[in-house]
């Protein structure tokens, strides 16, 4: 009796022993878009990423596609929508085989605008959600069953200007971010100075978007709103404005933005050209990064305090040049940086107690890298 006892009991640890290795072992797809000089070489690319050792290896590649620059996934990951970041805009669907690796190509419609330069995914794999700069325009786009897009897309174009005669001359949309409580979508347009607030019906497929009923908030003149990241908590939510540098934290309630704070994200000897472009929270929510290229091609490190505020821990350069965007894996235990001008993606160790970053030797070389996502587990 003894003897069972013991080897039950030794089977149970064994159990547990090998469990932890493989679920530390665990890969996860690292998607990449990329800007191409033409549709005829390689744009996307998918690579298996180990987030014990930080090695990245490729799985497959993509021809055929001009600027699959963003990307956004269904619920389930299963399919995976890009946008063709070119004057007349396209969006494009591709099944994702979990198993390969690989995409097989399903449909593409027109984005309804020019330059499209960011999507998104609703809940329920009823539409996407799409911001073309260019035009100034967003669109909501409806999805069939098996997750092809429709030809039907209700299309929203912004009006106004602000101070920057360079920038700002006219509206550019730059992100389309369903809310928290995914009943609204927010739309940060660089071009106007203001973060737009569409309520989101999803049961009508046609025309699911409706200004809300404070249908924007005005931001400083002149900063040039850019992207969004929302905290895991989901009461607080963080601007990053790319023509000034800083971030704007907002508490977030039923649609309605409160904005709490202001905070740079230059470090203080910085004097330079900015050009201020990705947001993103760490796993534990206890971390923000954002990203400058300009002049400075560093990461901004805050911690983020119970009420959401952020505190200026310090800014790591990430080793290349025009950071456009990053992404941080779902253990929380590493960084990539996709340096768009140096044609490089840089691999971070994350500190998770302290935030800060320490680069490994390794890195990924692929050209113009624009946008980086982990598959949904």
């Amino acid at each position: 009796m003894k003897f069972k006892v013991l080897l039950l009991l030794l089977l149970c640890v064994l159990t547990e022993l090998f469990g932890q290795k493989r679920d530390s072992g665990k890969s996860f797809f690292l998607f990449v878009g990329t800007y191409t000089t033409s549709g005829k070489n390689y744009g996307i690319f998918i690579y298996e990423f180990d987030p014990v050792t930080g090695e990245a290896e490729l799985k497959s590649n993509t021809a055929g596609e001009e600027n699959p620059s963003f990307f956004a996934f269904n619920s389930d990951g299963s399919v995976v929508y890009f946008v063709n970041e070119v004057k007349n805009g396209n969006i494009s669907s591709f099944k994702f085989n979990k198993i390969t690796g690989e995409l097989t190509f399903l449909n593409r419609v027109m984005s309804g605008g020019e330059n499209p330069c960011f999507i998104e995914a609703g809940p329920g794999n009823k539409h996407i959600f799409v911001g073309n700069y260019g035009s100034g325009t967003l669109s909501a786009v409806p999805l069939n069953e098996d997750g092809t897009l429709r030809t039907e897309i209700q299309t929203i174009r912004h009006e106004g200007y602000s101070i920057d005669k360079a920038r700002q001359s006219s509206p550019h949309v730059h992100a389309t971010v369903l809310s928290p409580d995914k009943q609204f979508l927010l739309v940060p347009d660089l071009g106007t100075d203001r973060l737009y607030v569409y309520a989101y019906n999803p049961d009508n497929l046609l025309n699911p978007l409706t200004p809300a009923n404070k249908p924007y908030f005005e931001t400083k003149p002149g900063s040039g709103p850019r992207h969004l990241a929302i905290h895991p908590d989901s009461r607080h939510l963080y601007l990053i404005h790319e023509l000034m540098g800083v971030i704007s934290v907002f508490d977030y309630k039923s649609g309605i933005l409160t904005e709490k704070q202001s905070i740079s994200i230059l470090s203080s000897d910085f004097n330079g050209r900015i050009g201020a472009a990705d947001i993103h929270v760490s796993p534990d929510g206890k971390f923000l990064y954002g990203s400058n290229r300009g002049d400075a091609n560093d990461l901004a490190i805050f911690s983020i305090k119970k009420d959401g505020t952020l505190v200026h821990i310090g800014n790591q350069p990430t080793l290349g040049k025009m950071p456009r965007n990053f992404v941080i894996d779902p253990t929380g235990n590493f960084l990539l940086v996709g340096n768009q001008a140096s044609n490089e993606i840089v691999i971070f160790k994350r500190n998770r107690k302290t935030g800060t970053l320490k680069p490994l030797e390794k890195k990924i070389e692929i050209t113009r890298p624009v946008c980086l996502k982990f598959a949904p587990l």
